[in-house]
């Protein structure tokens, strides 16, 4: 199985527990591995035939904003569920959401979830 990458995508999202994640919102980063057969693509040199990384972009863009989740491990799921949902040749699909201003007394780079989900036969 092959494999494309997507890193350090930046999304201004709601996901959170407290009131002040909700209203004001944060930077979240998402780091996506997707799983795929690119054997046509790399035969062919044809968009169609490969997963195209743009339209992944919209699809994980669209899914971290259409809810305000209180848990990043919830929204990550929605994530991975779109990407399969929308993305037919991704066969898996690993989603890494890193939460950078959490409310934590802490110095910290980040906090975060990652999931793999596979597509069911």
């Amino acid at each position: 199985m092959d494999s494309l990458l997507i890193s350090g995508l930046k999304i201004h999202a709601r996901h959170g527990v407290l009131a002040e994640e909700k209203t004001l919102g944060q930077t979240f980063v998402i780091d996506a591995v997707l799983k795929a057969d690119l054997t046509k693509a790399c035969a062919s040199d044809q968009l169609e035939d490969t997963v195209n990384y743009a339209a992944v972009v919209e699809t994980l863009q669209r899914a971290m904003v259409a809810y305000d989740d209180n848990l990043v491990e919830r929204a990550a799921q929605r994530l991975a569920e779109a990407v399969l949902a929308e993305h037919p040749l991704v066969a898996e699909v690993s989603i890494t959401l890193k939460k950078p201003h959490a409310p934590i007394p802490a110095l910290f780079d980040f906090v975060a979830v990652s999931i793999t989900r596979r597509r069911r036969p």
